[in-house]
């Protein structure tokens, strides 16, 4: 497995690119370190997923949501897809951050359940133990982008655990407990049958809910309609067997319920930005490629 590594600018940046897009249900992106010149910054700009900085010393500001946020070491602060931002660190005391960009199917319920949101984008610790557990765990991946794409995907998973669990701001699962168990009896319901024409209707009545308040608790749950969900594990099913498959696309597209060949590569075009066509012939993994060396 490749990384691109830009590592240590008179050692103050470490830079690393996860290049395995097989994982749906959390994936990386890219994932570093940095000790900021004083007013350095970043932004306006808009990101395509999740971004979390975990401030080790230091101070600086995030602007996001036509507010302001100043933040200091032992904190960090959460960026969402699509949402415009910008940082910058502070004349005097410069902040040092470690940050990972990540995203998936089960990313925004973690980061409900540590309670960062769009309009809550501030992360405060427990404990200054939490803080360096977190800290610790984000600097593990940081420090090792040469472990198994499995390894690594285990330690993001570590990660959001540790998010979640050190937040002041935790929801406690009790809490949720219902509304955890209706997206469990939905999101199994999906997996399993992801390849039929279902409807929204069909999954609410399997969870024995309206539409309406379904929608309601997916997306309070998930952070998107549960058909703009649906739309997604659909897509994301395609694009690994058009990495892993030599499957003719009209034989993918109806096996993720899509009859018409045309109307899949619309829709896969509107999640990934390109046809099936173009994405098999940058993204395709020979088989003796999948595991060099005889390892993951």
């Amino acid at each position: 497995m490749q990384h691109k590594e830009d590592v240590f600018t008179e050692n103050k940046l470490k830079f690393h690119v996860f290049q395995d897009e097989r994982f749906v249900d959390l994936t990386l992106y890219q994932y570093g370190w940095e000790r900021n010149e004083p007013l350095h910054s970043y932004g306006p700009h808009k990101r395509d997923h999740y971004l979390f900085h975990y401030v080790i010393s230091g101070r600086g500001t995030l602007y996001a949501n036509e507010q302001t946020y100043h933040i200091e070491g032992g904190r960090g602060f959460l960026i969402v897809p699509d949402q415009t931002t910008t940082y910058v660190a502070d004349t005097d005391d410069p902040w040092e951050y470690t940050w990972i960009e990540f995203d998936g199917l089960r990313v925004s319920e973690s980061l409900s359940l540590a309670g960062l949101s769009p309009t809550q984008p501030v992360y405060t610790p427990q404990s200054h133990e939490a803080g360096l557990a977190l800290q610790e765990q984000m600097m593990y991946i940081v420090n090792h982008p040469q472990d198994s794409p499995v390894r690594q995907i285990g330690n993001g998973f570590l990660f959001l655990d540790q998010l979640v669990q050190s937040s002041v701001a935790r929801r406690l699962p009790s809490q949720r407990r219902l509304r955890d168990f209706y997206m469990k009896e939905a999101l199994s319901f999906i997996e399993q049958n992801y390849q039929r024409d279902i409807s929204i209707e069909e999954i609410a009545a399997f969870c024995g809910l309206n539409r309406s308040y379904f929608g309601k608790v997916f997306r309070d749950s998930m952070g998107e309609s549960p058909q703009a969900f649906l739309l997604h594990y659909r897509m994301a099913r395609a694009a690994q067997m058009l990495k892993e498959t030599a499957l003719p696309i009209g034989t993918i597209s109806s096996m993720v319920s899509y009859a018409n060949q045309l109307h899949f590569s619309r829709a896969f075009k509107s999640v990934y930005g390109v046809a099936p066509r173009t994405y098999r012939q940058t993204h395709f993994i020979r088989k003796e490629e999948k595991f060099p060396g005889g390892t993951v």
